[in-house]
């Protein structure tokens, strides 16, 4: 008898273990209303100093499991006339043909294919960047900054990412000079649990 009550609870346990069902990533979204985001850009400025800037308005999701970093997915949209470099004069530039052209290519998208965890716990997410009409795949290194209870009563999960990309790659015309020829993208995410 003790042998079959043995038997039982070891076979419901295996049992529940193989069919409880599978943990989710957990679904955020990009908290841009508290400004707890940002999307900033740099670029060198004739090879002599660094001009830097932001978009102001952006949206997004994204889904993490620390335990799965794998199945993580995320989704920015911005708009790209939002851009912001502090000078009115240089945006309404910056917004021309010569390099955004706002009025036909309005939004940027990113879309991730993959994150993978690095040895070092660095994250690299792949994905694909819409710019100024053209899709290309890019490289994000990124990490996680941190995860928890708000004051609020919710819960986030910060992120932080850096990448480069070349004007050229996306149709931007403007030759600003060899030394002008990437912008760097930094990336700061926070996200509020749905």
């Amino acid at each position: 008898m003790k042998k079959t009550i043995t038997k039982l609870a070891i076979t419901s346990l295996l049992t529940g273990a193989i069919f409880m069902p599978a943990v989710n990533a957990a679904d955020y979204v990009i908290d841009n209303k508290g400004a707890h985001a940002s999307i900033n850009f740099k670029i060198k400025h004739l090879g002599y100093s660094w001009l830097t800037g932001r978009f102001d308005k952006f949206g997004g999701k994204f889904s993490y499991d620390p335990a799965n970093v794998s199945a993580s997915k995320i989704e920015v949209n911005i708009d790209t006339s939002s851009i912001n470099s502090n000078h009115a004069e240089r945006d309404k530039h910056l917004k021309s043909d010569d390099f955004l052209d706002v009025s036909a290519f309005a939004n940027a998208k990113f879309v991730s294919e993959s994150v993978t965890e690095k040895a070092d716990g660095r994250l690299a997410v792949t994905g694909v960047l819409t710019l100024h009409g053209v899709s290309k795949t890019i490289t994000i290194d990124a990490q996680a900054t941190g995860e928890g209870k708000d004051p609020w009563g919710g819960y986030r999960a910060g992120f932080s990412g850096t990448t480069n990309i070349a004007l050229t790659d996306f149709a931007i015309k403007m030759n600003l000079g060899p030394a002008s020829t990437h912008v760097q993208l930094d990336l700061y995410i926070e996200g509020i649990k749905q």
